[in-house]
């Protein structure tokens, strides 16, 4: 089974930039997460414009949806921002594909010590494989529905309504 990775930004894309003591975009991070995480399945990895998903606008969403129903693969992970990762979860909740999608991203950059990006990365590949069809949020070794996820911003984590 191949798996379709796609790239959108948020948090797990986002590059320190010294000299200004900010996070932006620069090149993608998840050609080499991918390879560190040592999947051995084959993976088609597509990247979207990387974005803060604060920045996202229904036509940001609507790209990752037109990108779903273009896909041949039946497994699908998004890397998304975790601000408004509910909102294109939703989207894609109610387009009704028959795919299985997963999204994930991290709260910590993949290149800053101590990031959770690797390790999301990994569990939703892994669960995207195996789920029913249907789209999922996959954040820190728990699966939430598309219509039952929350980000609780003051504990940092995702749960159930």
């Amino acid at each position: 089974m191949t798996l379709r990775v796609l790239a959108t930004g948020g948090t797990f894309d986002k590059h320190y930039d010294e000299l200004r003591g900010t996070l932006g975009f620069s090149d993608s991070h998840v050609a080499a997460a991918l390879a560190r995480a040592r999947i051995t399945g084959a993976i088609a990895l597509e990247q979207l414009p990387l974005l803060d998903s604060l920045d996202m606008v229904d036509a940001d969403r609507e790209r990752v949806l037109a990108s779903c129903r273009a896909a041949a693969e039946k497994a699908i992970v998004i890397i998304h921002g975790t601000d408004t990762m509910r909102e294109t979860a939703v989207l894609l909740g109610t387009a009704g594909l028959q795919q299985t999608i997963v999204l994930t991203g991290a709260m910590i950059p993949y290149e800053i010590d101590n990031s959770d990006a690797l390790f999301n990365l990994g569990f939703a590949c892994g669960v995207a494989q195996t789920l029913p069809v249907g789209v999922y949020v996959a954040m820190n070794g728990q699966i939430f529905a598309w219509n039952n996820v929350r980000k609780n911003r003051a504990a940092g984590v995702f749960q159930s309504f």
